[in-house]
């Protein structure tokens, strides 16, 4: 049953053995995932793949706490008329809705980015509320100057994103339902593992100081950050031990004991990378906050793959994802392997 109250949605949300699902894909980004398997991203395409993920019982009862949805999403009914709204809450998943409008350049840094959505946010999560989401999402992006460029990310883009995902958060809990916070600091770069802790550091301290600026109670909140890690394209890639050493040390520096739980995006990791980064963290250390997941791509990519747009294909797309959804609950606990996941599969 899903909690009365916005502490109670947060605790759940990185609840032990479970992570959230981000089915929350934009019209374009899912258009791209979708050509990947030569099908077409048709409104009916889209719901009847989504069906088969919130159909899949045996995820979303034993290791999916709540699912990040796109706006069409949240309206859609399944083709039997259920909505997938209730397709989720009846699982026992939270329900929740992506609220941002995208990232769009900096005035005065338009190699940066800040993300848009504030105006009319009220109305839009006050019937948001209604269509039965429980919490919010809103992501902003930081990125790492090339070739040793220090002045990216600036602090104006950081302040001003700060600033938004502040507000957004506000003005969620007023409307009962719980901010997921994600400045995310991209792995884009050949920057290395040490100058992400930098920039990670100066990202989440910024915007925990504009969160405590605008009132926001933190343990309503859940942080969605992404893990400190080597850039896709710096010559030397830290190993999982020295990510989850580093991730670990960052969040104790930037993020208060009052956040509940923490669901690390995958940010551009591989399946396995971001299970066993996230099984690592777990495996070796004790924080004031939960660790889990909040994953994409990551629980999707084999699950898309197995659907490949035809509809018989549904019991290989529910076990695809039932896979990938209990490894990564497995490495909520600490208990992941790569013994255990090759049995598994």
């Amino acid at each position: 049953m899903i909690p009365n109250s916005l502490d109670g949605v947060a605790e759940a949300m990185g609840g032990p053995g479970k992570g959230i699902l981000a089915a929350d894909e934009s019209s374009g980004t899912i258009r791209k995932r979708f050509d990947t398997i030569n099908v077409e991203s048709s409104e009916t395409n889209r719901r009847d793949y989504r069906e088969l993920l919130f159909r899949t019982t045996e995820a979303l009862n034993n290791h999916i706490s709540g699912v990040i949805l796109f706006d069409e999403t949240l309206r859609q009914r399944a083709a039997d008329g259920t909505a997938l709204v209730d397709l989720i809450a009846g699982s026992g998943a939270i329900p929740g809705i992506k609220i941002d409008k995208g990232a769009h350049p900096l005035a005065g840094s338009p190699s940066e980015k800040v993300t848009e959505g504030l105006d009319g946010l009220r109305d839009r999560l006050s019937e948001y509320r209604q269509l039965g989401a429980r919490f919010t999402k809103w992501r902003a992006v930081m990125d790492i100057g090339r070739g040793g460029d220090r002045s990216v990310p600036s602090r104006a883009c950081a302040v001003a994103n700060a600033h938004a995902l502040a507000r957004m958060a506000a003005l969620s809990q007023e409307q009962d339902l719980v901010p997921i916070v994600e400045p995310e600091v991209l792995m884009d770069g050949d920057h290395d593992i040490d100058r992400c802790f930098e920039a990670t550091e100066f990202t989440l301290r910024e915007t925990y100081a504009s969160l405590s600026e605008q009132g926001v109670v933190l343990e309503a909140s859940v942080l969605k950050p992404n893990m400190v890690l080597s850039g896709k394209l710096c010559p030397v890639q830290a190993p999982a031990e020295e990510v989850a050493e580093k991730t670990v040390a960052c969040l104790r520096r930037s993020v208060p004991a009052a956040v509940p739980s923490i669901v690390f995006l995958s940010g551009g990791q591989s399946d396995l990378e971001a299970t066993e980064n996230l099984n690592a963290m777990n495996a070796a250390f004790d924080t004031p906050w939960r660790l889990s997941f909040s994953y994409g791509r990551a629980l999707q990519a084999a699950p898309l793959k197995a659907w490949g747009g035809n509809p018989a294909n549904g019991p290989a797309v529910r076990a695809a994802f039932a896979h990938r959804a209990r490894m990564n609950a497995l490495a909520t606990l600490g208990q992941w392997s790569g013994e255990l996941e090759a049995q598994a599969a």
